[in-house]
């Protein structure tokens, strides 16, 4: 192996950037320096801490009107934002659902939550998220149109939806996916969870799916401690989302009637309290990330054998979590490079586990998975908080 790269230097150039004193510096932590004391105090001097209360409405307003998405429901988390998503894309017992092979484990969690079985796709080196030529390829090789449903004629089942991920905060390629999906009849879901603030074409995550799922667990751009969304375009989803995530409760004064079987899923009021809080200030927090992106990309610019990954020519990424990716040569490298890293209390990580390499899902089907497997050995996150960004 070549040894130009040296792992001592990469963790000194990492303890410059981050100004690295005593103490951890986390992968990514919260930030709060907004109106989040004052909204939760309200909370708590009112009583309304639970899934009814102002703060619930006006953080699903705050969050449509920075999105630009027409509807926002808000939920107990992002997993949960996912199944429902998925539900109401119509996803049924035995459905294949296409998502990559690189992702948290929760979008294809949520695909078994629905009965649906995930089918794995390969990821693009441009973006880290899916693939469309390849995709384009792999479908039109492997389904069949029939009725107007798709199936994959090796296994006969239908396929429902493609979820498309944006992996770290950088948006996956939209506008060909979407094709996609118009041409084989399947419904374009947004995992959007690490993607608030995230511009595809100048247009924010969430305004291409049908419906779209978005994050604000604590590690996340903003948070409400654990939470979520559901985001679409349509009234109508939009509506049923809320029925179902409140228990498919008809409303009423004092009758419990319930019209189907829905899910207590709603962000309760103390949560959505401190979301408000948060988004109020996002676009600092996106400044300060972003500031920090444009110090870690210049530090490593000119380190052969490692590079710092960066947004695609058509994107605006909220760089949600930053990541060195190692040249092939090095990918012995890594774990030497995440023990160093630890060792100096700079918390870094790899990728997730590539979903069809976990015992649950190794039997889903899945195409050629070559550069998913290549960027699982090369990724390695670094810390990326809002005030590492500070000027």
């Amino acid at each position: 192996m070549n040894r130009n790269l040296d792992v001592g230097h990469i963790v000194s150039l990492l303890k410059n950037v981050l100004k690295k004193k005593d103490g951890l510096i986390p992968l990514h932590q919260p930030t709060f320096r907004g109106k989040e004391w004052a909204y939760v105090k309200d909370c708590l001097d009112t009583g309304w801490v639970s899934s009814v209360g102002k703060y619930v409405g006006a953080f699903e307003k705050k969050l449509a009107e920075y999105t630009g998405v027409e509807h926002a429901i808000a939920v107990v988390n992002g997993t949960a934002a996912m199944h429902i998503c998925l539900k109401l894309a119509g996803v049924e017992e035995g459905d294949e659902v296409l998502l990559p092979a690189l992702t948290f484990v929760a979008t294809a969690n949520a695909v078994r939550y629905c009965g649906g079985i995930p089918h794995f796709v390969d990821s693009d080196w441009k973006s880290l998220g899916i693939d469309p030529k390849k995709l384009q390829d792999y479908l039109k090789d492997i389904t069949l149109i029939r009725q107007g449903c798709c199936y994959n004629k090796q296994t006969m089942r239908p396929i429902k939806a493609v979820v498309a991920v944006h992996t770290f905060g950088h948006p996956v390629d939209l506008d060909p996916i979407l094709a996609i999906c118009e041409k084989y009849k399947l419904v374009l879901i947004e995992d959007a969870a690490e993607a608030l603030g995230s511009y595809y074409k100048d247009k924010h995550t969430g305004n291409w799916g049908k419906l779209s799922a978005f994050s604000f667990n604590g590690n996340k751009i903003i948070t409400t401690g654990g939470g979520g969304a559901i985001l679409t375009n349509d009234l109508i989803l939009a509506k049923t989302a809320k029925h179902l995530t409140t228990t498919a409760k008809v409303p009423h004064p004092w009758a419990f009637v319930h019209d189907e079987v829905g899910y207590n899923y709603r962000l309760p009021n103390i949560n959505a309290a401190l979301g408000c809080g948060q988004i109020e200030v996002i676009d600092e927090f996106i400044q300060e990330k972003r500031t920090l992106a444009q110090k870690y990309r210049q530090v490593f610019k000119e380190v052969q054998g490692i590079t710092f990954f960066t947004e695609a020519a058509y994107a605006r990424s909220n760089y949600w979590l930053n990541l060195l990716l190692l040249d092939e040569e090095y990918v012995g490298l890594r774990d030497p490079l995440l023990l160093a890293t630890h060792e100096e209390g700079i918390l870094t990580r790899p990728s997730w586990s590539l979903m069809h390499k976990l015992a649950m899902f190794k039997e889903c089907p899945r195409m050629d998975l070559s550069a998913a497997q290549d960027l699982e050995q090369r990724i390695i996150n670094i810390p990326s908080s809002v005030g590492l960004g500070e000027k």
